[in-house]
């Protein structure tokens, strides 16, 4: 059942002019959540909403403004930065608050005056990771990626036999995840090379990204009940973007018999903005597997899932190396893609992951595996647009790459437009490689 309503009205204006001009990334039928504090205070954090090129303080607002008892109560957690208590609330709830929130912000609204002085400039916040994350687990939905990357070495068999059946995933690192402006050190690892006898301790010489979304959980399930796909999507709260950074080198040697491990968990960067899944809403599409695939089993298959399961969401890699930045040269993209190519749903991944029993929690986060396209410059990773390092991309200023250097500078950049929805982003996720600590 379409979950469109008056929030995705694209004539819909804000009181807040930045959020009307037709570049913005948060309009006001987005209203992603962020947690925040003013740059160089002593604040504590606090739950913010994006409008425009400002931030609705949640604190300043549920004093300032005037809300339903319901809605003040979600807004009292906010105010503390304690966004996981609203994400195990029902999504009735949390629709409504978007209501709220949406009248307070909408051009007209008798809350203008007193909501004006709980706007924060984005450009004086210092974002924080959003909420407590409890797990993170990495999924394997992007099949052109996988289909290239295993072609790269299993030229005769790049998809092993399970991925068509199974949402492949494994369980990563909830330590090391930072949010977008944090810099990322180069890892150390054993690497060996071909030739050598033994490996050694080295600094990695194959530093990839790779470019995901990553699915936030809402209310979760108790130990040994699983999620069954018809109430998968309630139990979603909202969706941001994922750099899952790889060390190729180090990956080759220790991948082999449990899979990924230090070439995976020395850091993952995510945006600051969660986009709830009703801003989400008017961006769905069909998802099907091709009709000569297997079809999935029962348990993760559904004639929703079929009908709008799927997410029409653009996705982009930019770059811009030391050299460019001390030019005074802005990031060059290196690919498009789309979400809608995934292999598995985020309903899909999500009723997957507790079809065991498998007890999730509000925060926990499901990466979604590399987005990369059907074509080869869509790739999602170096690995894939340098042919596992032998073909290197050319930059605007001349220089090339193959893997990243220190002084690099990822950035992903995506967003949804549809005819008849007003655009909607989810800020940069970015960071900078740094060297590795000397041996």
């Amino acid at each position: 059942m379409s979950l469109i309503d008056h929030t995705h009205d694209p004539a819909a204006q804000s009181w807040v002019a930045s959020a009307n001009t037709p570049d913005t990334e948060f309009p006001i039928q987005n209203l992603p959540y962020g947690l925040f504090r003013r740059a160089g205070s002593n604040d504590s954090a606090r739950v913010g909403v994006a409008i425009g090129d400002q931030i609705l303080d949640l604190r300043l607002a549920a004093a300032a403004g005037k809300w339903s008892a319901a809605d003040a109560v979600l807004l009292h957690h906010l105010a503390q930065g304690d966004l996981n208590a609203v994400m195990a609330k029902p999504a009735a709830q949390r629709r409504a608050l978007r209501h709220a929130l949406f009248a307070a912000l909408q051009a007209g609204s008798k809350q203008e005056t007193a909501l004006a002085t709980c706007l924060v400039p984005q450009a004086e916040a210092q974002m924080a990771v959003p909420c407590r994350i409890g797990d993170y687990t990495d999924f394997y939905t992007g099949i052109h990626h996988a289909t290239t990357v295993g072609k790269l070495f299993r030229p005769d068999n790049p998809l092993l036999p399970n991925y068509k059946w199974v949402p492949i995933g494994y369980h990563g690192r909830v330590s090391s995840i930072g949010v977008s402006g944090t810099s990322v050190r180069r890892p150390l690892g054993q690497l060996k090379a071909p030739d050598a006898a033994v490996p050694v301790l080295a600094a990695c010489k194959r530093l990839d990204y790779e470019l995901e979304l990553g699915l936030f959980v809402g209310p979760g399930n108790a130990l040994g009940e699983p999620i069954p796909m018809a109430e998968a999507e309630s139990h979603a709260f909202g969706v941001t973007l994922l750099n899952d950074w790889s060390a190729r080198d180090v990956q080759a040697w220790e991948y082999q018999p449990l899979g990924p491990f230090l070439a995976k968990n020395f850091a993952t960067t995510i945006s600051p903005w969660i986009v709830t899944m009703d801003a989400l809403e008017p961006f769905r599409c069909a998802f099907e597997h091709p009709a000569e695939d297997p079809q999935p089993l029962p348990y993760i298959d559904s004639e929703q899932n079929r009908r709008e399961g799927g997410y029409d969401i653009e996705l982009e890699v930019w770059l811009q190396t030391e050299a460019m930045r001390a030019a005074g040269q802005p990031a060059a993209r290196l690919m498009r893609s789309n979400f809608k190519h995934a292999y598995w749903t985020l309903a899909q991944m999500l009723t997957h992951h507790a079809s065991n029993g498998c007890n999730l929690q509000p925060g926990d986060l499901l990466g979604t595996g590399t987005q990369s396209g059907p074509n080869p410059e869509e790739g999602g990773s170096l690995l894939e647009l340098s042919l596992g390092g032998k073909q290197a991309l050319s930059l605007p200023n001349g220089e090339t790459r193959t893997f990243l250097l220190d002084g690099d500078t990822v950035i992903l950049r995506g967003y949804a437009v549809k005819d008849g929805a007003r655009r909607i982003g989810f800020g940069d996720c970015a960071a900078t490689i740094t060297p590795a600590p000397m041996l």
